[in-house]
C-alpha cells in the first residue's frame, strides 16, 4: 500500500479463527482496522495487529441487533472518515437434527448469521453510496450451497447470505460498490480440532485435495476480492474441490 491512503476495513467476528486471520492479513497491509466481537477484545490481540502495521479500533457489539451494528459502522466512520471494506464474518452454529431443532436454535442462528449481515450491510452501504466506492465481502459456507445433516438452520442462514450478496451486488453496482461472498468448506479451526479422528478422516475423504483448508487461505481470498473492481455478485468456493458446480 505504498503511497496509498490506508484502507479502512471493518471485520465482524474478528477475534479468532477465520475473522482473526482476515484481520492479520489487512493489518499486514497497513490498514485502518476495525475489529469486532460479542465479548471484550483482549489487549494482546490489539497489540499483535498493531505490530503487524494496523491502526486498530476495537468495538464490542452483537451485529444481530440493529442498533449495535449501526454503532459499529458509525464509530468506524467517525474514527477513520470512510469505510472502504466491510467483511461480514460473524457467525454461530446451533446444530441439531431438523425434528429436534428448537425454535430458539433456528432463530438465533438466522439472527446472527443472516440478519447480522443485513444490519451491517445496510448501514455501510449508505456510507459507500456517498463515497461512490466500497467493497463488501460476506463469509458464507459451502453448507449454504449444498446443505448438511444437522445444520438446517446454519444452511438456511448461509444460503440467505448468498442471496443477500447477489441482490445487493445488483443494487449497488451502479455506484462502484462490489459485493461478493466466500463459501469456505472444512477449515482447520478449534471446531475441527474437537472432532474425533474417524470423523476427520471421513470428512477428508470428501475433499479431492485431501486436507482441511487453513484460515489464512480464506484471508488471502478476502484480500484478493478487496482489490478487485470488476468482480461482483460472485460466490468464491474455497473447499479443496469438495463442492464442484458445473
Amino acid at each position: 500500500m505504498t503511497n496509498k491512503e490506508p484502507l479502512t476495513v471493518i471485520i465482524t467476528g474478528s477475534t479468532r479463527g477465520i475473522g482473526y486471520a482476515i484481520a492479520k492479513m489487512f493489518a499486514s497491509k497497513g490498514a485502518n482496522l476495525v475489529i469486532n466481537g460479542r465479548s471484550s477484545i483482549s489487549t494482546v490481540l490489539i497489540e499483535e495487529l498493531t505490530k503487524l502495521g494496523a491502526t486498530v479500533l476495537p468495538i464490542t457489539g452483537d451485529v444481530q441487533y440493529s442498533n449495535e451494528a449501526e454503532s459499529l459502522i458509525i464509530q468506524a466512520k467517525e474514527k477513520f472518515k470512510k469505510v472502504d471494506v466491510l467483511v461480514n464474518n460473524a457467525g454461530i452454529t446451533r446444530d441439531n437434527l431438523l425434528l429436534r431443532m428448537t425454535s430458539e436454535e433456528f432463530d438465533e442462528t438466522i439472527a446472527v448469521n443472516l440478519k447480522g449481515t443485513f444490519n451491517t450491510m445496510k448501514i455501510a452501504s449508505k456510507i459507500m453510496l456517498k463515497q461512490k466506492s466500497g467493497t463488501i465481502i460476506n463469509i458464507a459456507s459451502v453448507v449454504g450451497l449444498v446443505g448438511n445433516v444437522g445444520q438446517a438452520n446454519y444452511a438456511a442462514s448461509k444460503a440467505g447470505v448468498i442471496g443477500l450478496t447477489k441482490s445487493a451486488a445488483k443494487e449497488l453496482a451502479s455506484r462502484g460498490i462490489t459485493v461478493n461472498a466466500i463459501a469456505p468448506g472444512f477449515i482447520a479451526s478449534e471446531m475441527t480440532e474437537k472432532l474425533n479422528e474417524s470423523i476427520k478422516k471421513e470428512a477428508i475423504k470428501q475433499i479431492p485435495l485431501k486436507r482441511f483448508g487453513e484460515a489464512e487461505e480464506i484471508a488471502e481470498a478476502v484480500w484478493f476480492l478487496s482489490q478487485q473492481s470488476y468482480i461482483t455478485g460472485q460466490v468464491l468456493t474455497i473447499d479443496g474441490g469438495m463442492v464442484m458446480n458445473g
